[in-house]
């Protein structure tokens, strides 16, 4: 299968947590079927992006970055690449690539869903994100290192973020619940 089609299946099969995020996992699913390259970064004005927020151990901090571009704190995220299979992979990729830390457990299945305007992406003009964002656990102790495409990379706390942007906030509320529902149910047998 090619990453457009696991994309696809993925966003498919996805129940999503709301009616606005159904409304985009719907558009998603629908981008993908009218453009074959949909996942690729050469897809304009719109394409597929895959990204990780990240929480600590404990689920109390959130790992962030100040993007060296945007000069905004983000979770970890870029575009989907030839070697990624699925948005999961793209996703763990890119949080692994832009944090140093080398062992993230990132979900199988999507978290919550942003379609954004990016300005600075594409130089025919401004792009589409459609950002598909995955929950990452990091294990407890591990120090992040900054990459060349940020300009710090810090641990906050859940309730005293650099930011009060509302997709942010919306997103790591939906990733604390599914960790605590996680951790309540205990390791996989």
């Amino acid at each position: 299968m090619t990453l457009h089609d696991t994309a696809r299946a993925a966003l498919a099969g996805w129940t999503a947590p709301g009616a606005d995020q159904e409304r985009l996992r719907t558009s998603y699913v629908a981008h993908l079927d009218a453009r074959p390259d949909g996942v690729r970064r050469a897809c304009f004005p719109a394409h597929l992006t895959a990204g990780a927020l990240v929480l600590s151990d404990d689920g109390d901090h959130v790992l962030l970055n100040l993007h060296r571009k945007a000069r905004r704190w983000f979770h970890f995220g870029g575009h989907l690449e030839d070697g990624d299979a699925t948005l999961q992979e793209g996703a763990r990729r890119e949080a692994t690539e832009e944090s140093g830390l080398p062992d993230l457990a990132v979900d199988a299945e999507p978290l919550h869903l942003s379609r954004h305007r990016v300005e600075f992406c594409d130089p025919r003009g401004p792009v589409d994100h459609l950002d598909v964002r995955f929950l990452a656990r990091a294990a407890a102790g591990v120090e992040p290192v900054v990459s060349d495409e940020s300009l710090d990379v810090r641990w906050w706390p859940v309730d005293a973020l650099p930011t009060q942007d509302a997709d942010m906030v919306e997103m790591i509320g939906l990733a604390r619940d599914r960790a605590r529902s996680a951790d309540r149910a205990g390791p996989a047998c």
